[in-house]
């Protein structure tokens, strides 16, 4: 049995997951879905539902994306992105995933939460861009001078959130923050981890990957 890869392109966890097997050119077969007709296999391992889930060639199944980029890192880290102290790289994860992320969804999927508007979950936001921006003043990446798991486990966040109103972002006074992400939307890692491929349930078909 192959180690399978369950993603959905656009999710930022399916991304973040994808960059870390990408890089260390661990072969997985990727069965891309769409979330609107997951299929049943994905649920029978995880009925959780959501992108992306890992099993292994041994049965063992992983559910949650940073978790799925360490498995893939310990088996080889070829751009040392595992090096900086890792409590601090986690400190930086646990804030976009558990304040950042509520806050992206509400901006992006406004409609849904009407209490506030979006510029008013934007502004809530911004206070974790300010941080980025302050500290990618002082170093071209979050732990320094080389990239590091830190930055591929957020930038996909950060895209999502610039996404929703470019031409705010673009003009918003984060100019270290704009500098980090272009270079990362620019990268041959990420147009590499962002190509189409056919979903799994219409073409029956896995993506060899990376």
């Amino acid at each position: 049995m192959s180690t399978i890869l369950y993603s959905f392109r656009r999710c930022p966890y399916a991304m973040r997951a994808r960059l870390a097997i990408a890089v260390s050119q661990t072969p997985v077969k990727l069965r891309e879905i769409v979330l609107k007709h997951k299929p049943p296999e994905m649920l029978e391992i995880s009925p959780k539902g959501t992108v992306p889930v890992l099993q292994l060639a041994n049965g063992q199944v992983i559910e949650e994306s940073f978790e799925i980029m360490l498995w893939a890192l310990k088996q080889n880290d070829p751009k040392a992105w595992l090096s900086p102290n890792f409590q601090k790289m986690l400190d930086w994860v646990q804030r976009n995933d558990e304040q950042f992320k509520p806050l992206l969804d509400k901006y992006k999927y406004a409609v849904r939460f009407p209490e506030q508007s979006p510029e008013d979950y934007r502004q809530q936001g911004e206070a974790f861009l300010q941080e980025l921006e302050q500290q990618l003043s002082r170093t071209p990446y979050l732990m320094g001078e080389q990239q590091s798991l830190a930055d591929m486990a957020l930038l996909p966040f950060i895209r999502q959130f610039a996404s929703v109103d470019l031409r705010w972002f673009e003009q918003a006074p984060y100019p270290h923050l704009q500098a980090w992400l272009k270079q990362f939307i620019d990268s041959v890692l990420f147009r590499s981890i962002m190509q189409k491929h056919p979903t799994w349930l219409e073409s029956a078909s896995e993506i060899d990957f990376p």
